[in-house]
Formats: C-alpha cells, sequence, structure tokens
C-alpha cells in the first residue's frame, strides 16, 4: 500500500475500456508523517477520491485487476481508500 495525496487528474481520449467511467488519478507518493517523497503515480479511482485528499493506493496489478473484476485489465494502480488519518507509535 502507498499513502499519497491527490493532485490532479489525468485525462484521456483514448483509452482501455477499463477506464470507461472511472477517473485516472495524478497521486504524490506521501511518507508517514504525511510529507511528499518525490514521487508521482496514475491510479484509477474506485471510490471517488478528490483533490487533495490523502489516500491509499494498492501499486500491485493482480489486486488491482481482482477489485475491477477483470483479470485481463492493464492496470497497476488503484486508488482503494481515502485516509482520515495517520496515528505513528513513538518507540
Amino acid at each position: 500500500m502507498i499513502l499519497a495525496r491527490i493532485t490532479g487528474n489525468v485525462v484521456s481520449t483514448i483509452h482501455h475500456t477499463i477506464v470507461d467511467g472511472r477517473k485516472l488519478l495524478l497521486a504524490e507518493r506521501l511518507d508517514p508523517t504525511g510529507k511528499p517523497t518525490g514521487g508521482y503515480l496514475i491510479a484509477i479511482d474506485t471510490i471517488g477520491a478528490g483533490d487533495g485528499e490523502t489516500v491509499l493506493i494498492l501499486d500491485e496489478g493482480t489486486g488491482a485487476r481482482q477489485i475491477l473484476g477483470d483479470g485481463n485489465a492493464p492496470v497497476r494502480s488503484i486508488v482503494v481508500g481515502i485516509v482520515d488519518a495517520v496515528e505513528l507509535e513513538s518507540s
């Protein structure tokens, strides 16, 4: 799982049919404290995440395809949760 913040949408006029009716979101990777790590990825939205929200992204193709119900879909990253809070335990 990847912790990330949604920074925008990706628009595509030509795409695989698995994307029809779904948003492609641009997400900035975050460390556990919420600070950007400098990495970005594009993920299919399945839950209605919006700009600026902190989300959990599953970045593993087989799991993403299972969620979408299409074992042949060309998908790797999918938004699976909106994060309310992150609590870190002190060591």
